[in-house]
């Protein structure tokens, strides 16, 4: 056992690669640290715009800078495996929506505007995400005051959206991505359908993978995927958790989550079924959702070769507990199996609309992602930091990327869960404040954040680890560049 968790270890990460580095410097910018603004006692700084409530908070003293957020994926319909009820309110900041101020007052301390809106729509809202992310702009400028700097923020979801704002417009000074979905909804969502494809052809035969007629029959997908996966774990049938960490292997789920340190075999096995049914989750329920949005199915796994996603050691863990040529027979199953196509419009729809960054960074940007993350896995820098360096070989980038990873300690408790690096955005609030100083400090003074300035910054309890970064995405056949 001992054996097949050190090598499941070896599986998560996969080879290591580089981080990408700056490119161009940006000049230092005004130093300014008492701007005057119009207060909210004369302006309205909660209300809405074309459908999406805002709120902006400002500081007692103002020292020009606006952050502006942009909140994660919320599901237009309660979403498995927690169902929670459907919101629509603003976030100005990580926590105060939910009031848990504490990261936002400490922000407003150190002199920042803070501001973030809801979208016009749910799901997988990116459109409706960049559009208000520039009506709230347009908005604080018009009736707050004017802005020396403004540096969009986001997670998950609020991620691509945040990327994808900074490509676009030329207000905006510096960018941090955080836990995102930097490989764009392509590759993501394809990594769900290769999920959902796994389990039907190794687990569940009857399971429909594609061509939802609604929410319904989408949410009756997962449900009936997620008892077999759960009772597979729970008769300790060997053959079928061999086939369950096949099917975590093709899309790199990790073994590691916020509940589960993957510290025993039981930790292990049920952490990788929790990774898996996350993804699931986005693999009916949120393909549904996207599907309807761009008119078809988005995605297909017509070319997948599934076989070449396995590496050596892979394999061993796998055959370790299902018996000699497991891992083979399992992927030679996955080869053969009848596949989804994606329809042409809905695929080009969903790559023009649905968040796809090309890398061509135009302003100082860092970017922050936990090494356990079961939802926007890891690799999605390493995807990012593929097309980024495609653009600088380009001559296409004007900005610089620094790429900051939290690791979780080697323990934790069930009951507590990861204090930082597992989990999906499960980072601490000093380290939010220190990507939002270490992005202050590069775009007033125009230098590149060195090795001693993050881990001042990021400070001992963040989990920073300056020497981990994510292997390659597991679908070698993506698309990386454009």
């Amino acid at each position: 056992m001992r054996r097949l968790v050190l090598a499941l270890a070896t599986a998560s990460t996969l080879l290591l690669a580089g981080c990408a580095s700056a490119v161009a410097m940006p000049e230092a910018r005004d130093q300014s640290t008492d701007v005057p603004f119009t207060g909210c006692d004369t302006v309205a700084c909660t209300g809405e715009i074309n459908g999406a409530a805002y709120e902006i908070v400002m500081p007692e003293t103002w020292n020009g800078t606006l952050l502006l957020y942009s909140h994660g994926y919320r599901p237009a319909e309660p979403f498995p495996p927690n169902f929670n009820p459907v919101v629509t309110t603003p976030v100005p900041v990580p926590g105060w929506d939910s009031g848990d101020k504490a990261l936002g007052e400490a922000l407003l301390e150190r002199g920042f505007a803070l501001a973030g809106s809801s979208y016009s729509s749910n799901g997988w809202a990116v459109e409706d995400g960049v559009r208000a992310g520039e009506e709230i702009y347009a908005f604080f400028t018009e009736q707050i005051g004017a802005p020396k700097r403004v540096y969009v923020w986001g997670d998950s979801l609020g991620g691509l959206i945040t990327q994808t704002l900074s490509e676009k417009v030329d207000w905006v000074d510096g960018a941090a991505p955080l836990c995102g979905v930097m490989a764009g909804l392509e590759p993501n969502i394809g990594l769900s359908l290769d999920t959902a494809y796994g389990v039907q052809q190794l687990l569940f035969p009857e399971m429909e993978i594609a061509g939802y007629d609604s929410y319904e029959d989408a949410l009756a997908s997962w449900e009936g995927a997620a008892s077999r996966l759960i009772e597979s774990a729970r008769d300790q049938d060997t053959d079928a958790i061999a086939r369950i960490f096949t099917i975590a292997a093709m899309v790199d789920a990790p073994s590691q989550t916020f509940t589960y340190d993957g510290t025993s075999i039981v930790s292990t096995v049920s952490g990788t079924i929790e990774s898996l049914l996350t993804a699931l989750a986005y693999g009916t329920v949120g393909r549904q959702e996207i599907d309807t949005r761009y008119g078809g199915s988005v995605v297909g796994n017509v070319a997948s070769t599934y076989s070449d996603r396995l590496d050596d050691a892979e394999r061993e863990a796998i055959d370790a507990i299902g018996g000699e040529g497991a891992a083979e027979r399992f992927v030679t199953i996955l080869d053969n199996g009848p596949r989804v196509e994606a329809d042409p419009a809905a695929e080009a729809a969903a790559i023009e609309r649905g968040g796809n960054p090309s890398g061509a960074v135009k302003v100082p940007t860092i970017t922050m992602h936990t090494k356990a993350d079961p939802l926007v896995i890891a690799q999605n820098q390493t995807f990012f930091r593929d097309r980024y360096n495609a653009q600088v070989a380009e001559g296409n980038v004007t900005g610089g990327l620094l790429q900051l990873y939290t690791v979780p300690p080697p323990e934790y408790s069930q009951e507590t869960g990861a204090p930082y690096g597992a989990g999906h955005c499960n980072f601490t609030p000093e380290s939010r404040i220190a990507v939002i100083e270490l992005l202050d400090g590069w775009v007033r003074n125009g230098i590149y954040p060195g090795q001693a300035a993050i881990e001042s910054a990021m400070g001992p309890l963040s989990g920073y680890n300056a020497n981990y970064v994510p292997g390659p995405w597991p679908a070698r056949d993506a698309v990386v560049t454009q």
